[in-house]
């Protein structure tokens, strides 16, 4: 396959990939919207015409969001919906509620090397939270998506990915000892998978899935690492970390382009080493293989 490349890089902002692009009446969901690029990238959403929901654990903080996206943008369709993503109830009761075609769904919450937890099944936080919730969920959500024709999911991943692969014989962490990046880095190795496998299942519902790091920016997310420890020159505002969410959302640049991984605003390079766990994108997380059995692991830890 040819790599996709786009006049966007580092530094461009959310609003300049969205420039010239009309969203009027379309319907997005976000993620952990309520905060850091989730925000920037509804924000920006909403400011070209989207219909934009943030579904988030903290309804509260959630209403505060909008209330500012509303100020920013003058766009009165943009609302808050309650989702725990780790949580299988709340998953199921925000599919329920959800009724009409949805055009973008944006699978960017998460968290980061967190102490180790469990969910009541007995599976691991951030595998759970950053790539199984967001499976079950955009499973539930898959008529919604068909319904439109041309629907794209976008997949939040992060260089992280180059930490570790998934794990199949251990994923959540039964044998081995607990380690928060690693447990981190086959999260987000898995939400590359699910771009592969999605590409797979669905593209033939007109469905394109596509996953991303969005950058090194300083959000809450690196509250269990001691902050934000990369170089200055490689910062980003989170304007600029999500210029490529919203790109992979809205740019025609991929119309019918499926299951890859994106850094800066283009298609990320493969490298074949942990490249100092800053950029390219790990074989074994676009290996068509890996994906399948991943999905079928999720169906069955689901079923």
């Amino acid at each position: 396959m040819e790599r996709i490349t786009t006049p966007f890089e580092f530094s461009s902002t959310a609003d300049e990939v969205a420039e010239g692009i009309d969203l009027l009446g379309k319907q997005v969901v976000i993620t952990g919207g309520a905060s850091g690029i989730g925000l920037e990238t509804a924000r920006t959403l909403a400011h070209i015409g989207a219909e934009v929901t943030l579904a988030v654990r903290n309804t509260d903080t959630g209403k505060q969001a909008v209330a500012d996206i509303i100020a920013t943008t003058g766009n009165q369709n943009v609302h808050v919906a309650q989702l725990d993503i780790a949580d299988r109830a709340s998953i199921s009761e925000f599919v329920a509620k959800w009724t009409r075609p949805l055009d973008v769904l944006i699978n960017n919450a998460g968290v980061m090397a967190i102490p180790e937890q469990r969910t009541p099944e007995g599976w691991e936080m951030q595998f759970t939270t950053n790539y199984l919730g967001h499976f079950a969920l955009t499973l539930g959500l898959h008529n919604a998506l068909a319904a439109t024709g041309n629907a794209r999911i976008v997949m939040v991943s992060s260089s992280g990915h180059l930490i570790s692969p998934v794990v199949f014989d251990d994923i959540h962490f039964a044998y081995r000892p607990y380690d928060p990046l690693l447990a981190y880095g086959q999260s987000k190795t898995a939400t590359i998978l699910f771009a592969v496998g999605a590409t797979a299942h669905w593209k033939s519902d007109g469905i394109t899935t596509n996953a991303l790091m969005p950058g090194a920016i300083s959000t809450n997310l690196q509250r269990h690492v001691g902050g934000l420890r990369t170089p200055p020159e490689r910062r980003k505002t989170p304007q600029q970390g999500a210029a490529t969410s919203v790109l992979l959302a809205t740019s025609p640049l991929l119309q019918g382009m499926s299951g890859r991984y994106f850094e800066d605003c283009n298609e990320a390079l493969m490298v074949t080493n942990g490249n100092g766990y800053v950029s390219g994108v790990a074989p074994y997380a676009l290996n068509s293989e890996n994906a399948h059995r991943l999905w079928e692991t999720s169906l069955h830890l689901l079923a």
